[in-house]
């Protein structure tokens, strides 16, 4: 499991080319970190120092780091709402994987997918927390994933792609009104961006 952090640009020159490299190369090593920051106040990640992948959150020097899933199973992709009160993990606890949500101390962990037999993951919050979007295989239970938005509570989930390739890791612009993700429709990895209810997908990178 990952957590991805992208930006919504469009390279216009040769120098925000470079730019926009540079902050692809930033996302890629939070994505390796799998760190959340909460408003500047608390960072959460998953680790296996206790032997299996779980969650914690810490202050941002690094103290009170505080261990906030405890099961035999693998929770990662934290990733904290606008206001800081809730986190968004997957989890493959269900026997498969599935997006929870559980307070900022680890209280009240919900499924919010229940969806058997598929992969759920990847969650992004909405700037203003009242949506969720998310990758998930449930209407090919393979490799092939679109992306979905859900209801912060889990309700109402609506599928935004329905290419036969692979969508993944969406990411809200700042305003709500777009989300920026990665297809491979075009027969290698592209950066696409779509309206929030999924229409006038448009190809940002154009690089074969």
């Amino acid at each position: 499991m990952t957590e991805t952090g992208k930006s919504i640009l469009t390279p216009r020159s040769a120098s925000a080319r470079c730019r926009f490299a540079a902050l692809v190369a930033l996302a890629v090593a939070l994505a390796m970190s799998s760190a959340s920051w909460a408003a500047g106040e608390k960072i959460t990640f998953h680790s296996q120092r206790d032997g299996n992948q779980e969650i914690y959150s810490m202050d941002p020097d690094g103290s009170n780091q505080t261990r906030l899933t405890n099961n035999t199973f693998t929770d990662g992709e934290p990733t904290w709402s606008p206001g800081g009160s809730r986190i968004a993990f997957a989890t493959n606890r269900d026997a498969n994987t599935e997006i929870y949500v559980m307070d900022a101390d680890g209280t009240n962990q919900i499924n919010l997918t229940n969806a058997p037999g598929s992969v759920e993951s990847e969650p992004a919050w909405s700037p203003d927390g009242s949506k969720i979007a998310f990758q998930t295989n449930r209407d090919d239970g393979g490799g092939l994933y679109d992306i979905y938005v859900m209801d912060a509570d889990g309700s109402n989930p609506t599928r935004l792609t329905t290419d036969p390739e692979r969508d993944l890791y969406p990411a809200w612009s700042p305003d709500g009104t777009k989300i920026a993700f990665t297809s491979f429709r075009d027969g290698d990895w592209e950066i696409y961006v779509m309206d929030a209810n999924g229409s006038n997908q448009t190809n940002l990178t154009k690089a074969p």
